[in-house]
């Protein structure tokens, strides 16, 4: 009895060990072994023959990508993920980047946890930006640190990361170009523009162009210094937003742009009573206005927009046609000279 239980314990240490090398544990029900008989020599050639023919199965048929999946569900399990997760999440990665790229994703995700996510946080973030499946660790690690250096502190990155994660997409080198950007252009401070950056992240990925715009029309034409800018949220409205609710107000006569020493004949509401209220508080309150009176301002203020925009796209081609004229008037005066000077020159 003894040296039958023994037999079967090693019998079934060996098959355990032979099977997880070779094939997948899930794929263990496929292969069959011989009965134990009560000879050790039984035994042996037992195991032998089973484990030629597992060798033989394996060569013939390699691991296909079943196998690699199967394990990259269960690292998700591992980490943290749930069962229906981790489906969703493969079923992504295999659209975004092919089922090669599960050991990749793994890391990425990884490094979202240790950032302090929870597992449906990062599930809810990568459904809304897919992109963060092509991002390598290291320039997850990299831009998170540098997000970090620029004063997101935590618990700030974090909602950051939730509310925008399209900002974990963009190189280290694009962010420190807009940073330098409003820190020269607009002169905010480096408090201010690591403000900026945690309630509207969104900045980064905007036309320069507009952005500069924007803050020169809300300095100059509403008279609001750079502190008020980024209390009311500036960067979160775009602006025709901006340009129509302020326009409305002026025209009601309820705004004026105040005058080089910053005065007023009337107190004007702050910029974020302006901005930061639904439609309905903002006319209510700050404009005393129906729906119907704005609706129709709005409908008037895009068409004037369109026109200022159709007058200036024809100065910008009557100046690009005249510079074209005047070059070729220079080159015909180049071209007199020329054969002026060969005439002399002749005689």
């Amino acid at each position: 009895m003894g040296i039958r239980l023994a037999v079967r314990q090693v019998l079934r240490w060996s098959v355990r060990n032979a099977t997880y090398s070779v094939v997948n544990p899930l794929q263990f029900g496929r292969y069959h072994l011989q009965p134990v008989s009560n000879g050790c020599s039984l035994f042996c050639s037992s195991t032998r023959s089973t484990l030629q023919s597992t060798q033989q199965n394996h060569e013939l048929h390699p691991l296909s990508e079943k196998p690699v999946t199967e394990m990259f569900l269960l690292s998700l399990v591992d980490i943290g993920f749930t069962d229906a997760q981790a489906e969703q999440i493969n079923e992504a990665v295999s659209k975004v980047r092919g089922g090669s790229a599960a050991k990749h994703a793994q890391s990425t995700l990884t490094a979202l946890l240790v950032l302090g996510l929870n597992p449906s946080s990062v599930l809810k973030l990568l459904q809304k930006c897919p992109e963060l499946y092509t991002v390598s660790e290291s320039q997850l690690q990299q831009r998170i640190g540098n997000l970090r250096k620029l004063g997101l502190v935590e618990g700030s990155l974090q909602r950051v990361v939730a509310y925008y994660p399209q900002i974990l997409t963009v190189p280290v080198k694009t962010i420190k170009y807009v940073v330098a950007f409003l820190r020269e252009k607009c002169l905010f401070t480096a408090q201010q523009v690591t403000d900026i950056l945690r309630d509207s992240p969104a900045i980064i990925l905007e036309d320069l162009d507009q952005v500069e715009y924007k803050f020169q029309y809300v300095y100059f034409r509403m008279g609001v210094k750079q502190r008020e800018m980024v209390k009311s949220r500036l960067f979160r409205f775009t602006l025709d937003e901006v340009r129509c609710r302020h326009c409305f107000l002026e025209r009601r006569g309820l705004y004026q742009t105040p005058d080089k020493k910053g005065q007023t004949s009337i107190i004007n509401p702050k910029l974020d009573s302006i901005l930061k209220v639904d439609q309905d508080t903002y006319l209510v309150k700050v404009a005393r206005a129906s729906a119907e009176e704005y609706d129709v301002f709005q409908k008037l203020m895009a068409r004037e927009w369109q026109e200022e925009e159709q007058l200036q796209g024809s100065i910008e081609a009557d100046s690009d046609s005249d510079s074209d004229d005047e070059e070729e008037d220079d080159e015909d005066e180049d071209s007199k000279g020329k054969s002026g000077y060969r005439k002399r020159t002749k005689k």
